[in-house]
Parts: C-alpha cells; structure tokens; sequence
C-alpha cells in the first residue's frame, strides 16, 4: 500500500500523487454482495437542494459490508482484496466454512489467504473480531462499537486506528483517533490492527476534474456571495468579510456548538486537543 508520483506529461499529472494498488488482488466485486444506490445530488424528496456542491461522479455500486461479525466462532478465509469506490479503505472479501461470503474493511497487513475468526473464542490477531473485555490492554483497534450489537462506528476510514488504554468494570477506555479519551462497554467489539490504505490522507488529485469523478462540486466562498446568499457575502470591493461564520450565521473558528447537556458528556475522559 503505497504512493505513486506521475510523471508531468499533462498538467493534471504534474503534481498527481496516486495509489499504487499494489494489494488489489481483482477488479471484479462479488455479484451478491452489491447493490444499485440511486444518487440524490444533493436534493431532498422536493427536489429542493438541502447540501451544496454535491452531485455528478462516477457510476458506483454499493458493496455490502459486515460491520456487526456477528458469525461468531466460523473461521473464514481472505479470498481477495478489493477496492471500494464509496470508501478510503480497502475491503476483503472473506469466504466462511459454512459457504457464506461476506465483505469487511481490510486491516493493515492483512494477506489472501489468512484465517480470520470472530468472538471471544478469537486470538488477538490481526483481522480477529472481540470484545474489548478479552483485547489484551494497549492493542491498536479499529471499527469499534457504540453500542453492543449495533455495529461499528469507530475508527472505519483509511489509516485510523485508536488504542485500547484500560479497563474498569463494565466500561474500556479508548484511546480515539481524534486523541479524545473515551469509555465504552466492555461488551463492546472491536477489530484488532489498524485501517488499510493509510497513505490515503497524502494523495493529491492533481486537477479539478478528479474532484468531480468523486461527485463533489466547485465550492464557492462566502465571501465571494452576495448579503443575501451569505452573512460574509457583499462589501464595496474585495472585502475580507468580517468575523468568520456558515450560511446560517453561526461563528466559526473556534465557536462551540455542542450540546452542554449532551448524552455522552460522561463517558468522555479527556477531550480532543485542538
């Protein structure tokens, strides 16, 4: 999993830095593990634009993947490493001994062929699904659980990772990849090893057209808008703009906007530093 720098034979390419793809196996996604996804564009039920800048892109299909493990104790094996066109990370395609094939995020350093297992039953290895209350303290995790059974939220993009820090009773602390501390129920599960395709965050496209392959549309600065298109809009000439704000007028650069009374305020141990 690494980088590759083009060669400047086009202006596109003279600063891309791509993947290499090195760890793709095939090109083909398994037929019944996909399915169609229709494009909103940005527009609701109405047909009214709620989310600016988004729409066009390339055809993709949805890959289904196993965020649960919940196949406890059937071994499977690694069958391919695949690309996801709707994800930073790379996904394997694993092949269980009952016959069922069943997509998940690829760890780090995970090879074809490699015997996975699911539940407590499971070794620490990497790829192995558990409880955070059988990690061995100090192991590097990925797509952790919130809540127990409801599947992994955590940690699930290209390079992320957090770390299992302690355990007290019914609660782990993790270490998140924001650097915020954090409890979660021991009966919590959580994959062993780090998140695939970590050079992802060192790309560079190269040209503007890459950027709308990927669906997203040019995005226009506040203050280059009109005052009734945005509170920074209008101004006699090239105006800064003032005090820094979104479309509906909330402070940005440092204005909080979280909940005081929020739900989840007291399993946070330490919040992320700035």
């Amino acid at each position: 999993m690494g980088l590759r720098k083009f060669k400047p034979v086009t202006p596109g390419t003279r600063f891309r830095v791509g993947a290499d793809f090195n760890e793709i196996t095939t090109t083909t996604p398994e037929k019944s593990l996909i399915v169609k996804t229709k494009r909103s564009g940005g527009r609701n039920n109405s047909g009214k634009m709620t989310m600016r800048y988004l729409g066009g892109g390339h055809k993709k299909l949805y890959r289904l993947i196993d965020f649960k493990r919940d196949k406890k104790d059937i071994p499977a094996t690694v069958a391919t490493i695949e690309y996801d066109p709707n994800r930073t990370a790379r996904i394997a395609l694993l092949h269980y001994a009952d016959g069922e094939k069943r997509y998940i995020i690829a760890p780090q350093g995970l090879q074809v062929g490699a015997k996975l297992l699911s539940g407590d039953t499971a070794t620490p290895e990497i790829g192995n699904t558990m409880t955070l209350a059988k990690i061995p303290l100090g192991s590097i995790i990925h797509n952790i659980e919130i809540n127990p059974g409801r599947g992994a939220q955590i940690a699930r993009s290209a390079g992320t990772y957090a770390q299992l820090a302690a355990r007290d009773g019914r609660y782990a602390t993790i270490k998140m990849p924001s650097s915020e501390t954090r409890m979660i129920l021991v009966s919590c599960t959580a994959t062993i090893g780090s998140v695939s395709n970590s050079d992802h965050s060192n790309e560079v496209l190269g040209k503007a057209g890459r950027k709308r392959w990927l669906g997203r549309r040019p995005r226009v600065r506040g203050v280059a808008m009109n005052p009734v298109d945005h509170p920074m809009g209008g101004g006699e000439g090239r105006s800064s703009g003032g005090h820094p704000r979104s479309r509906k007028g909330l402070l940005s650069k440092g204005y909080k906007t979280r909940d005081m009374k929020k739900y989840s305020n007291r399993f946070i141990i330490e919040r992320r530093k700035k």
